[in-house]
């Protein structure tokens, strides 16, 4: 397989459909080699237009997806990112490849481990830490925040997590139908929430339900 050229037409053929036109977003795209951050057993399907299994129950999300995530986010090259859900670690290379600073939080270690290994690979690990997601050091604040996985309902955690004029992605509901999310951190106090697009993502592990019970 020609891979440059399968990423380029992955570029324009998914993601810019999607609305995607961001000039610095389809550069990270088209730079990282999504093939490398795929399990060898679904190499065949890097560039296609589905999520991929990564084990442990966990998927790679869709290119478009991934494009629109980053869209949303606008990150700027000074601008401290964080990741929930590192899983293989691409989406944490291609928001490397736009943001100051990056750490990506990720629930299984085996995964984190995989990760590390990707971006160390990418040489993608000056300005990026993949941490344990049950690691107790407080979040730290952010100006861009991208959450892989849907909540059933919105947690305000995130949110706090950022700083004044920050920006968070986050997925909210139940299938078949979510929401997607852009909040701005306008103040102190105050929030600005925007709906994106409908979709549908696997639950967040741990995430509260519309009932409260955690898992």
């Amino acid at each position: 397989m020609d891979t440059l050229f399968a990423r380029q037409q992955m570029v324009d053929q998914q993601v810019r459909t999607w609305e995607v036109l961001d000039p610095a977003v389809l550069a990270a795209l088209a730079t990282v080699p999504r093939e490398a951050f795929v399990p060898a057993a679904y190499e065949a399907l890097a560039f296609a237009d589905a999520s991929i299994p990564i084990g442990f129950g966990q998927t790679m999300l869709a290119p478009k997806l991934q494009g629109r995530i980053l869209q949303a986010l606008g990150i700027e090259a000074s601008d401290a990112a964080l990741e929930i859900g590192t899983g293989t670690g691409y989406l944490c290379a291609c928001m490397e490849q736009l943001a100051g600073s990056v750490r990506s939080m990720e629930l299984h270690a085996e995964l984190a481990d995989i990760a590390r290994a990707n971006l160390r690979a990418m040489d993608c690990t000056a300005n990026v830490e993949v941490r344990d997601a049950f690691d107790a050091a407080p979040l730290g604040e952010f100006n861009a925040i991208a959450v892989t996985a849907s909540l059933p309902v919105y947690d305000r955690r995130f949110e706090q997590a950022l700083r004044i004029g920050g920006r968070l992605f986050v997925v909210v509901g139940v299938a078949p139908v979510m929401d997607a999310l852009l909040v701005r951190r306008m103040s102190e106090t105050q929030w600005v929430r925007e709906s994106l697009f409908e979709t549908v993502l696997d639950k967040l592990i741990g995430a509260p339900g519309p009932d409260g019970f955690v898992f």
